[in-house]
């Protein structure tokens, strides 16, 4: 039981995702102008991620590691969560239409998105169990929703604010996310 605290301490804010990794930029700058949209994203990445990291980590300790097909990992696990993204598109297009259109195409991005396909690499890296894997792909999800809704909540504010217009768009979100990535640097001394 102590491992897996530390597995989602570590995991969502010591070596968050977006902010300590750097996985998930396109979705994390593209979705945060908005809580809602940003929450909404967060969501459909933690359902994502937690069921990736669930499948690819029975498909590998189950089918590839026994039969020395370890080579084939990255082909697998981008199928998996490819149709994992086509899972929640249909799920949203059908059931919540509204969030389905503000999420916009970085919704199918979620296949192409880097954090989803490293938190199923890393967790063979790090020799994790099913249960470990699951948990630390929740765990990492919850870090990237953490960080997105933070990010959309700032950026709702600096609308308000007077940036200086070199700074404006772009520039700010980014100095904003690189502090952000400074202040969970000190969550590195919770472990």
């Amino acid at each position: 039981m102590k491992e897996l605290i530390v597995i989602i301490i570590t995991s969502a804010l010591i070596n968050n995702v977006v902010l300590s990794q750097f996985l998930g930029i396109c979705p994390f700058l593209g979705v945060s102008k908005k809580v809602k949209t940003a929450a909404s994203m967060g969501a459909a990445v933690i359902f994502v991620i937690t069921i990736s990291s669930f499948v690819t980590s029975i498909i590998y300790k189950l089918l590839l590691e026994p039969n020395d097909l370890s080579y084939l990992q990255t082909i697998v696990f981008i199928l998996v969560i490819a149709a994992l993204v086509q899972f929640v598109e249909m799920f949203l297009k059908k059931f919540s239409k509204p969030i389905y259109e503000a999420l916009g195409v970085y919704l199918p991005l979620i296949t192409t998105n880097c954090a989803v396909l490293g938190v199923a690499l890393n967790n063979v890296q790090y020799g994790y169990n099913i249960l470990e894997s699951t948990v630390n792909g929740f765990a990492t999800a919850v870090g990237f929703t953490i960080s997105i809704v933070l990010m959309a909540g700032i950026r709702e504010k600096i609308e308000h604010n007077d940036v200086p217009k070199s700074f404006q768009g772009s520039p700010i979100v980014l100095i904003t996310a690189g502090l952000m990535a400074i202040a969970f640097i000190g969550f590195a001394g919770i472990l």
